[in-house]
């Protein structure tokens, strides 16, 4: 078998997907993007393309050295993100040509489901209780939020006590056990990220995320000293060697590589491996599409570590079109009391709907991150 030709389509809400075609017919799917910067990352697909043809796709590693070891500039989101897609792609072609699922090539599942959550809120997080409520009558029993909006180094505490209402209003509305992941989203500079995870002690969160970001991981330790709550961080990390100084730097409790940032399912789950020898837990990153929360499901079947997938049904950047739209076969991902089952099809397990997402390409999209300030003019985190 060999590598005839490789797509790149742009589709709403904000992704990029990935088609892999081969000689024999057999077409691998995968998605390559970074939030933001689809076009960029769909270029890089095509400039990597010259690499990829005339190759056998079942050299999976092999491919997978070559685009990341002989570029000299190598890492980063785009390049990752780029390899990444391919990489899923690839992978999906293996599992059709064989008739098994991407998991039994990696060694088979070691779990027969995993728990999933739900997003509730936006970026200006607002009546959560009442959305919160609805998810755990849905089957659901763990949500996120994004915890707060722009946050300067040192802020008013009329901000703190705006998060910690919302999330009292959630445990009150949901229950001692109900889960609550909260998201600083790199918006919470360090002075008060230990200010407001201590507060947050009080309602038991499952995990807060990014208190700072990864540029500071060396303060993950320090923020994990001011409380007792897990903390998890990685999707804006993009290979095992980040991920080698995040788990040296120690601190950490969850990481969540992002199997369409950080390399594909042949990176991630190194990464996942390597965290398990640190006896730190895996959530991958998902606010993506169909075929990127499949790849995280692989790789979730067949990593000991991993506890709980993100995904966005629901979450607030789907706007026009969602997961389920581009897929055939949406009995794949029926999630049953807070859980979704290891996909069963063969590759990455899903029949994706190529003749909206061939629609949806005509009209590529262009969302693009937004612009927050503080009230004196200078740039917040988004």
């Amino acid at each position: 078998m060999k590598i005839e030709k490789i797509n790149t389509y742009l589709v709403r809400p904000r992704w990029c997907m990935v088609e892999i075609l081969t000689d024999e017919g057999i077409t691998g799917w995968g998605e390559a993007v970074i939030e933001g910067k689809a076009s960029t990352v769909s270029a890089c697909v095509n400039e990597m393309e010259e690499y990829l043809i005339g190759k056998d796709p079942s050299k999976i590693q092999d491919i997978w050295n070559m685009l990341y070891r002989c570029a000299f500039y190598r890492g980063g989101p785009i390049l990752m993100s780029a390899i990444a897609g391919i990489d899923q792609a690839l992978w999906d072609i293996k599992g059709k040509k064989l008739g098994v699922p991407v998991h039994e090539l990696l060694g088979g599942t070691c779990r027969d489901k995993i728990k999933v959550y739900s997003w509730i809120g936006g970026d200006r997080p607002s009546d959560v209780a009442l959305a919160a409520k609805q998810k755990m009558q849905e089957g659901f029993c763990a949500i996120k939020m994004n915890a707060t909006e722009e946050l300067q180094f040192v802020d008013s505490y009329d901000k703190i006590d705006a998060v910690l209402e919302r999330v009292a209003e959630i445990r009150q509305a949901c229950g001692k056990y109900f889960g609550i992941a909260i998201d600083f989203h790199g918006r919470v500079h360090k002075p008060m990220a230990k200010v407001l995870a201590k507060k947050l002690e009080q309602f038991d969160p499952m995990f807060i995320e990014e208190p700072v970001l990864c540029e500071n991981m060396e303060e993950f330790k320090e923020i994990a000293r001011s409380c007792n709550i897990p903390i998890a961080t990685g999707e804006r990390l993009f290979s095992k060697y980040d991920f080698k100084r995040l788990l040296n730097a120690g601190g950490v409790d969850i990481i969540q590589p992002d199997l369409s940032h950080a390399g594909g399912i042949t990176e991630v789950q190194k990464i996942a491996a390597m965290a398990e020898a640190y006896d730190v837990a895996l959530a991958p990153h998902c606010p993506l599409g169909p075929i990127a929360l499949s790849a995280c499901l692989q790789v979730d079947a067949v990593s000991y570590n991993a506890f709980i997938q993100e995904q966005s049904m629901g979450i607030h950047y789907n706007v026009g079109k969602s997961v389920l739209d581009y897929v055939v076969n949406k009995e794949v991902f029926e999630f049953k009391n807070g859980f979704v089952d290891m996909p069963k099809g063969a590759g990455l397990g899903v029949d994706v709907n190529k003749q909206l997402i061939v629609e949806e390409n005509k009209t590529p999209h262009s969302w693009k991150n937004p612009v927050w300030r503080h009230t004196d003019g200078s740039v917040a985190e988004w």
